[in-house]
């Protein structure tokens, strides 16, 4: 399923002529061509009439446009400017990162010192704001964790925010994204300008539309960037459970273009949550964390997540929900069945077996991020341990007959869909061999989940289009991170080319 499937072509009045291209997993050479934004031919050479522009591809592979299914794009365009936590395995070590970068770029107490990327699921201390406190007196510092789930602020930040009394000064789930939003990190046209240029880097990798779940209401930021310079990349824009009454307001309906956009925004669908994260220890699960015995945090009642996907169908919106946990999925699962509504899962990192054949339901889309699974084995297998074998299980949806699509979740994970398509394949993404490799999936449905349920290019096709180096169906499997992306067009449009 396509996350632009009613996007019209970004129309470029010119005839363009691919000549000596592979279509993936052949070996014979053949020519694309490529009119006012759509694909006209696909075949063997040709005479072309009125051909505007040609193009040797001098045997390199063309396949359709890559898809992120989901990323929160103004974080992941902040993230690339921020303090990088990353490394850090404990909160001393990121109290010492953030002492540093004091040191290095001292300030008014007012201005934001903000970091992100860190991972506390394993660390043997906790963090608390004294930490910040202690290595940046009077400095408002804000770290995010790499899930997102997760806020650690200094005394000064909390001040700042509103929430000078908060006994920790760690945020968690809608208190950590209610915070967040708020910060005032940058000016409306500084944001603009990292999120045009993720975008652009973005294309840079083959991609050629996302689903953006950045927090709120996204649609009218990406309307104002529309209306600033053509997107390189197109946008299907969630909205949150807050902004629901300002959607249902607007009139339009989950797939439907937004005019002024040029084709490149759509409308997309209510972003509702179940539970947490595996990291933050909120993901809802059947059984408890080891330690404090916990099971996760529910979010949203079963009664009040149905009555949610009813309301926003009324006004012609699908929902996509949060739900990491298996029994957080379970419960999502129940809602898409007592309703009967399409719509999707996100994440579904923990399934218990009985739900796997659930998913196979017409309309549902599970959207999936591979890698995270070598970025959380250690996390899983500690957390979840004895349940493994059912974490991240894309070999066991697909034979189910589930929908996937994958996304990186950026910030979380980099929106590189090259690096979830490997992370699908191998499940593992350094020394170590793959984490439960009975769930690797091949490359072919990898490609077709990476690019909205594509896998060649086709007459009619809209011209969203990757070319690259080397063909991912014939490369060796470590060489699905990095096949050379040597151009992308969005409808027929150049938004990267090194041809």
């Amino acid at each position: 399923m396509s996350l632009h499937a009613a996007a019209p072509a970004v129309v470029t009045p010119t005839v363009l002529v691919i000549d000596r291209v592979k279509l993936p997993g052949t070996a014979e050479p053949i020519q694309v061509v490529v009119r006012d934004g759509v694909v006209a031919h696909v075949g063997p050479a040709a005479v072309v009439e009125g051909a505007t522009e040609r193009v040797d591809a001098e045997g390199r592979t063309v396949l359709p446009g890559l898809q992120d299914a989901h990323v929160h794009a103004t974080q992941w365009a902040a993230t690339r400017q921020r303090l990088d936590l990353s490394t850090a395995t404990s909160a001393r070590a990121v109290a010492d990162i953030v002492a540093d970068a004091a040191r290095r770029a001292p300030s008014s107490p007012a201005e934001l010192l903000v970091g992100s990327g860190f991972r506390d699921g394993l660390w043997n201390d906790r963090p608390h704001k004294s930490l910040l406190d202690a290595v940046a007196p009077g400095r408002a510092v804000v770290l995010q964790s790499a899930d997102l789930h997760t806020a650690w602020l200094s005394s000064a930040a909390l001040r700042l925010v509103g929430h000078g009394n908060h006994e920790s000064g760690v945020l968690y789930e809608d208190e950590c994204y209610r915070v967040v939003a708020a910060l005032p990190e940058a000016s409306v046209e500084q944001v603009d300008d990292w999120v045009l240029e993720a975008m652009a880097a973005a294309a840079t990798r083959g991609v050629t539309g996302i689903l953006d779940f950045e927090i709120g209401d996204c649609l009218p930021d990406w309307q104002r960037r529309a209306a600033r310079e053509p997107l390189s990349v197109r946008v299907a824009c969630t909205v949150y459970r807050a902004h629901l009454p300002a959607a249902i307001a607007r009139g339009w309906r989950t797939g439907d273009v937004v005019p002024g956009s040029d084709g490149c925004l759509t409308m997309g669908p209510l972003k509702l949550f179940v539970d947490g994260s595996l990291n933050s220890r909120t993901a809802l699960c059947h059984d408890p964390y080891p330690g404090d015995g916990g099971r996760g945090r529910l979010e949203t009642s079963p009664d009040e997540l149905v009555m949610l996907l009813r309301q926003a169908a009324e006004h012609g919106l699908t929902t996509a929900v949060h739900a990491i946990g298996d029994r957080a999925t379970a419960i999502a699962l129940d809602a898409f069945e007592q309703t009967g509504l399409p719509g999707r899962i996100e994440h579904a990192q923990l399934v218990a077996s009985d739900d796997l054949t659930r998913f196979a339901r017409p309309g549902l889309v599970v959207g999936v991020q591979p890698a995270h699974a070598p970025d959380d084995r250690d996390v899983a297998d500690h957390h979840w341990s004895g349940r493994t074998s059912r974490a991240f299980p894309y070999a066991d949806l697909l034979r189910a007959g589930a929908t996937l699509e994958i996304g990186s979740d950026a910030p979380v994970a980099p929106l590189d869909p090259w690096d979830g398509i490997a992370a699908a394949v191998l499940r593992t993404d350094d020394a170590r061999p793959p984490w439960h490799p009975e769930q690797c999936i091949d490359v072919r449905s990898a490609l077709r989940a990476a690019s909205g349920g594509r896998d060649t290019v086709a007459v009619g096709d809209t011209a969203d289009l990757v070319l690259v180096d080397t063909d991912p169906l014939q490369v060796e499997p470590d060489g699905l991170r990095d096949p050379g992306v040597a151009a992308t067009l969005l409808g027929g449009r150049w938004t990267h080319r090194t041809l």
